[in-house]
């Protein structure tokens, strides 16, 4: 699975954005997908991910309600729509997946297979 990530940018505190990840090579069905960042300095951490076969999603503390993972089935895509953007969300923001993957560890970075390439999003105060 080759999965390309965008829609990162330069947004003032308050703002949104939508983060996209388009995946190729096979079909996503029995895949988890999540999305990860990872500031200066700071370990990558999890960010929402949800279970494509299924649409459960799942959500770190942090970013409940202002966040919503979605995918398009048609596309093969997942996409992460964040409002309400604080400073504190600038990172570098990855997508990844992985086959066959239990809902408890959706949160996991290691046991997910494939990565994309990382998208900046800067917010400013």
């Amino acid at each position: 699975v080759q999965l390309q990530a965008s829609g990162g940018g330069l947004v003032q505190a308050g703002g949104s954005l939508r983060l996209s990840c388009a995946a190729s090579g096979r079909t996503l069905s029995g895949y988890g997908l999540g999305w990860f960042r990872q500031a200066p300095g700071k370990e990558r951490e999890f960010v929402a991910g949800v279970m494509w076969s299924v649409g459960t999603t799942y959500y770190t503390d942090s970013v409940k309600g202002r966040f919503t993972i979605s995918r398009d089935n048609a596309k093969s895509t997942v996409y992460l729509q964040m409002n309400s953007l604080e400073p504190e969300d600038t990172a570098v923001y990855y997508c990844a997946a992985k086959p066959r993957i239990i809902y408890s560890s959706l949160g996991v970075p290691s046991y997910y297979d494939y990565w994309g390439q990382g998208t900046l999003v800067t917010v400013s105060s």
